[in-house]
């Protein structure tokens, strides 16, 4: 696959403005041809991540608090992009009867009672196992896998699973092709592999476990995906990949 340095970078900014709210300069969007690079993104917020852990423990801080503040910096760098898609998520999938008051409550801005609780336990699940990896001191890699697998999965939802809708974010993205999917996923793997060796390949199944398991979900319920679905998916997996690296 030939192309110039400037089209990988395009690409790698173009994921970072979906799935970030870092400050970024304009730049050509290519849309769902870009979704490669969103393992790159994860390495980006999984380096931010890390190193505020690393800060905080520099700090004197224990390993709580330092998680805490970990779990500030993922929020703030991505806007809580995920978090919302895993609330509008739980309240939709769960909260409805038919497939259109599913799809109604997920659109909706305000938040119910099983995406309150899909927060706390998501936050509660990170939290803990951020604490228990900043307490051991092999974070940093962790980190950068748990972010890099958790976006490196997503092209694959989206190039696999029809949209649910006719419009929103997933659909105005666009559909990446299987070959876009299949590299985001090798890059995922490749940027696990080098920062924990062969430890990551029962993270990255658990992670690919994870994805089908919702996906299916999703088409069971909503009868595809959507970007709350893609959200929820992330942040799931996030947590699974973690907790396996413990």
């Amino acid at each position: 696959m030939d192309r110039a340095p400037t089209r990988y970078i395009a690409d790698i900014l173009t994921g970072a403005a979906l799935l970030t709210r870092l400050p970024l300069p304009e730049h050509t969007s290519r849309g769902a041809a870009s979704a490669w690079a969103w393992p790159v993104v994860g390495l980006i917020l999984g380096a931010i991540a890390g190193l505020t852990g690393w800060l905080a423990l520099w700090l004197g801080l224990p390993p709580s608090i330092a998680a805490l503040l970990v779990l500030t910096a993922q929020v703030f760098a991505t806007g809580g992009l995920h978090e919302d898609g895993l609330a509008d998520t739980a309240d939709g999938l769960w909260g409805g009867w038919t497939r259109e008051r599913r799809l109604e409550i997920m659109r909706d801005s305000r938040i119910g009672s099983y995406g309150v609780v899909a927060l706390i336990l998501g936050f509660a699940a990170r939290w803990s196992a951020l604490s228990l990896l900043l307490e051991g001191g092999a974070y940093g890699a962790a980190l950068i896998a748990a972010a890099a697998i958790s976006r490196g999965v997503l092209p694959g939802v989206m190039a696999l699973v029809t949209p649910a809708r006719v419009d929103g974010l997933s659909k105005s993205t666009g559909q990446p092709s299987v070959a876009t999917a299949g590299a985001a996923a090798a890059l995922a793997l490749l940027i696990g592999l080098i920062g924990l060796g062969g430890g990551v390949i029962c993270a990255a199944l658990l992670a690919l476990a994870v994805t089908i398991g919702l996906a299916r979900i999703a088409v069971a319920r909503i009868g595809g995906q959507t970007g709350d679905i893609l959200g929820a998916t992330q942040q799931v997996v996030e947590i699974a990949v973690l907790i396996s690296l413990l």
